[in-house]
């Protein structure tokens, strides 16, 4: 993976998802919640509902704003933190349902990188080209599989590579 010190941040943004968790992950996490709030009954009933209750929000909030982005800038391919020129990465490959929970267990690239998210379906799978890469793949979880497969494609042919 070649990591690129000066990337344009005025570059146009083809694609962009930030993976959520679940909403049964969110009340999951909601309840950590009453569990605060119970600690405090004892004192103050009223004041271990309040408690909470913020607890709660907060913690569904962070949550939601920590999630990690996926998205498509220029000819740049960011998944979370990691991000590659996309004139390294050959055609991206869309798996959904068995095939995507396939690519993620039994048949998943050991040669890879991989971005898997619980409770996000589909997956897209993208060759890196580069020789001098020892990572072979990029393995990225994705609500949309065909839209962030279209925007690679786009980002490959803007990068002078044939898609």
């Amino acid at each position: 993976m070649r990591l690129m010190q000066n990337t344009e941040q005025d570059a146009s943004e083809t694609y962009r998802e930030r993976l959520t968790p679940s909403l049964w992950m969110l009340v999951t996490i909601a309840l950590g919640g009453p569990m605060v709030a119970l600690v405090f009954a004892p004192i103050a009933p009223t004041v271990a509902l309040v408690i909470g209750a913020i607890v709660s929000v907060i913690l569904v909030a962070l949550s939601i704003l920590l999630s990690p982005t996926v998205r498509v800038a220029g000819t740049v391919l960011h998944v979370g933190r990691a991000h590659i020129d996309a004139r390294w990465l050959g055609a991206p490959a869309e798996f959904t349902g068995s095939d995507a929970r396939d690519r993620r267990t039994r048949d998943i690239a050991r040669d890879g990188w991989h971005f898997l998210r619980g409770g996000v379906d589909g997956l897209v799978i993208v060759p890196v080209t580069d020789p001098a890469d020892p990572i072979n793949s990029w393995t990225i979880s994705t609500r949309t599989p065909d839209r962030l497969a279209a925007a690679i494609r786009t980002a490959r042919t803007s990068g002078g590579e044939s898609a």
